[in-house]
């Protein structure tokens, strides 16, 4: 188990500064809505213990420089549950937010809805729902710091509604308590490494690291910017564009070229990773989080040593799989809502095939990224950095703004496949690929890109004849 932190020490952990907001309710009933039997005593000894008179402390706070409304559990009054008043405090500070253009933080310890209010504390988590909502729709970033135990309807709201989500090590994490779970339930599944795996959560960071995490994320989230971003310059050995498709197909499948790691190392000074599709899947095949562009910057979106904020979602070269679509989407779909431009690196042989693929919804999973991706209106940039394979790939390209470098090809199936569908030879795949025109220079008079970029800006060559 690890190390409970009170309220106030995780506010201190976390701001440079930290002033509570004022606090207005009216009187509780004797024992509360319920009169249930003992309950003011229990609150009584809980602010005796913990020096607070709730379970959740709000206040707006200064973090890593940047502003923000802070939301922090007291676990140790009464388990740090909601009742009536937790709620009360929780819609006054997101509205506070709201009505400063502020972020909310939410520091979260919980073990659920307050038994001595009934379903009066169970609908406190609608309140909490609507709230955060609300402050998504005013295009408010929203950030979960889940401390130990954060389980029930607080993980269920404030913590998995976040936008990111952060663990402290070794925390307990999950919807069911650990006294109500079943006997024979496995407790490292409740944990925030289990969740991480599951794609639940973003990050698990040491405390230590936390003001460091939370300010960077902060500052990623709260820049946004109007204009697209600049494809990255190629970082192939050779500008050469490919003389056959069979070559394009061969150069894009060298394991010596550049793959998007390569292209995010160039490409940004500082980034932040999130993680997972919230479904139960992770998939390493796709990258996605936000950065500082290596670029200068100008305007609101400008940052970190003048560089501008650009969300990214980018494929290794692998089979993509359904939890790495349904990433992606969730990367756009936030940018989009923060009004942050993305970048897309397209690479890979084609979305994963296979019948756990199938069973995971990997039709259904391509369909909603090609969907956000239509109705962004955040700006986006597609860069062609290696196979483009089928739909799998064209899912992650922008409209209009795709780019190629010379060691990319874009093709309607691999060529072998289409021999294969054609009843040709295996050894005709390489004429097959001339026909079907993959390479750079084909794609750009197809009209399918905008551009070959070099190892340099980005050009766009004359229509030919």
């Amino acid at each position: 188990m690890a190390d409970r932190l009170s309220a106030r020490e995780a506010i201190a952990l976390l701001s440079d500064d930290f002033d509570r907001l004022p606090v207005a309710e009216g009187a509780y009933a004797p024992d509360g809505p319920l009169s249930w039997q003992g309950y003011d005593a229990s609150r009584a000894r809980a602010t005796e213990r913990t020096g607070e008179d709730e379970s959740v402390v709000c206040g707006r706070a200064r973090i890593d420089g940047t502003p923000a409304v802070l939301i922090a559990f007291e676990f140790g009054f009464l388990g740090g549950s909601l009742g009536e008043r937790t709620g009360d405090r929780l819609e006054a500070a997101y509205t506070y937010a709201r009505a400063h253009r502020l972020p909310v933080v939410s520091l979260v310890a919980t073990g659920g809805s307050r038994m001595q209010e009934g379903m009066l504390a169970l609908t406190q988590l609608q309140r909490v729902a609507r709230q955060s909502a609300l402050t998504r729709a005013a295009g408010l970033p929203q950030l979960a710091v889940l401390r130990d135990p954060t389980t029930g309807g607080g993980w269920a709201t404030l913590g998995a509604g976040a936008d990111v989500v952060l663990a402290l090590p070794g925390v307990q994490v999950g919807f069911a308590g650990s006294r109500v779970r079943p006997p024979d339930a496995d407790p490292a599944a409740y944990t925030a490494q289990a969740q991480l795996a599951a794609g639940s959560i973003d990050a698990v960071v040491r405390p230590q690291e936390l003001r460091e995490t939370v300010g960077l994320w902060l500052a990623l989230l709260t820049a946004p910017s109007t204009e697209p971003a600049p494809p990255p310059p190629a970082l192939g050995t050779s500008d050469r564009l490919p003389d056959t498709g069979w070559s394009a197909v061969q150069r894009a499948r060298s394991p010596e070229r550049p793959r998007a790691q390569a292209y995010l190392d160039a490409y940004f000074t500082r980034r932040a990773a999130i993680a997972g599709d919230r479904c139960g899947g992770t998939d390493d095949g796709m990258l996605c989080g936000f950065g500082f562009s290596s670029g200068s910057g100008s305007g609101s979106g400008s940052g970190e040593h003048g560089g501008r904020v650009v969300a990214y979602a980018a494929q290794t070269g692998t089979a993509t799989r359904p939890a790495g679509y349904r990433t992606a989407t969730r990367l756009i779909r936030l940018a989009d809502r923060l009004g942050i431009p993305v970048l897309t690196l397209v690479d890979t042989p084609g979305a994963a095939n296979d019948a756990e693929a199938e069973r995971q919804g990997v039709g259904a999973a391509i369909a909603e990224l090609f969907g956000a991706v239509a109705t962004a209106r955040t700006p986006l940039t597609t860069l062609l950095i290696g196979e483009g394979g089928s739909g799998g790939a064209l899912a992650l390209a922008a409209p209009g703004n795709t780019w190629a470098t010379p060691d990319s090809y874009f093709s309607v199936i691999a060529p072998e496949l289409a021999a294969a569908i054609l009843k040709r030879p295996p050894e005709e795949a390489p004429g097959t690929a001339d026909q079907l025109r993959v390479r750079p220079q084909d794609l750009v008079a197809l009209g399918v890109v905008r551009g070959i970029v070099p190892g340099g800006a980005a050009t766009s060559p004359p229509p030919p004849g």
